[in-house]
């Protein structure tokens, strides 16, 4: 099939590299523009930019599609629309621009985690199961006929960057196989049933831990959202983030925020039982092993995060 593809991070790319794989003409590129990255704000391509301008292939860029966009993508003449992550809605107005309409790459198992960041609020949640669905896009946010499915166990140390990641790779065949088979004519989107449940963007206030929390609810919570928008506390009124930790269910008797530092183990109290700190970033330095940064405490028993 002739297939414009929408997409912009590096999550998206998979699915890329699979559509062409699979034999389908990508008439065209949708991502986000350029965006400075880095101290120096350089201007960047997005990675599905990038990967674009090595194949050689038409690009549009737009951080939305508005009436430019729309004859941009018009001029191409797409039979169907293949989106992932790209990071914009699409209108009503262009969703009729290919025949077969836009079909989605989703990260979660619709109805579950209709949203922006279904990946994170899944692993925040707790969820054992989760996955990714094809589904047609139309003016509800994520309401759309499903097409296929497939479902990925959640690891208990799963963070949720790791979880994408495999998530990317076994979506990308989903997606191929459902263009696949939409080009043969022997496929049909099934009204999505069962429980709804919404996954927001996360802001940077989500990424908070509040200590009084159950160690359990703290461990997901700091999964969930790394490596974005990442965990962090507060330590002297000055933001202190927090790489994954580890449960530590045999000290009970350390309080709400109150750091231990036991042997090499670094230890924070929780609502209910510690955990273990293993990489911190204190503000204004690098991404360091907790037991070294605890080392070089003046007063380890006087340090409280909040």
């Amino acid at each position: 099939m002739r297939v414009l593809f929408a997409g912009t991070p590096a999550v998206a790319l998979p699915s890329l590299e699979a559509l062409l794989a699979a034999g389908h003409e990508i008439v065209a590129v949708l991502t986000r523009p350029d965006a400075p990255l880095g101290r120096k704000r350089v201007l960047t391509p997005s990675p599905v930019a990038a990967r674009a301008l090595e194949l050689g292939l038409p690009l549009i860029r737009a951080n939305k599609i508005d009436a430019e966009a729309a004859a941009a993508i018009a001029s191409h003449a797409p039979e169907v629309a293949a989106i992932v992550a790209y990071g914009a809605i699409i209108p009503e107005s262009a969703l009729s621009i290919p025949e077969h309409g836009w079909i989605n790459l989703h990260f979660s198992l619709l109805p579950a985690w209709r949203g922006a960041a279904p990946v994170q609020h899944s692993v925040i949640n707790g969820d054992e199961v989760t996955g990714a669905s094809t589904f047609l896009l139309e003016k509800g946010l994520d309401t759309g006929p499903v097409y296929g499915t497939m479902t990925e166990s959640i690891m208990p140390t799963d963070t949720s960057a790791e979880l994408l990641e495999r998530l990317s790779h076994s979506g990308a065949v989903l997606l191929a196989q459902t263009i696949d088979a939409l080009a043969a004519g022997r496929i049909a989107g099934v009204a999505q049933q069962g429980e709804i449940s919404l996954a927001p963007k996360l802001t940077l206030e989500d990424g908070h831990v509040l200590w009084t929390n159950p160690a359990l609810a703290i461990n997901r919570r700091i999964r969930g959202v790394t490596t974005e928008p990442g965990a962090w506390t507060l330590l002297a009124g000055q933001r202190f983030k927090l790489g994954p930790v580890a449960p530590r269910p045999d000290v009970t008797d350390l309080a709400p925020g109150h750091l231990r530092v036991d042997g090499k183990s670094v230890l924070v109290g929780t609502g209910s039982h510690a955990v273990e700190l293993i990489s911190v970033q204190p503000a204004g330095k690098k991404l360091m092993n907790a037991n070294d940064w605890a080392r070089g405490l003046a007063n380890k028993e006087d340090v409280v995060f909040e």
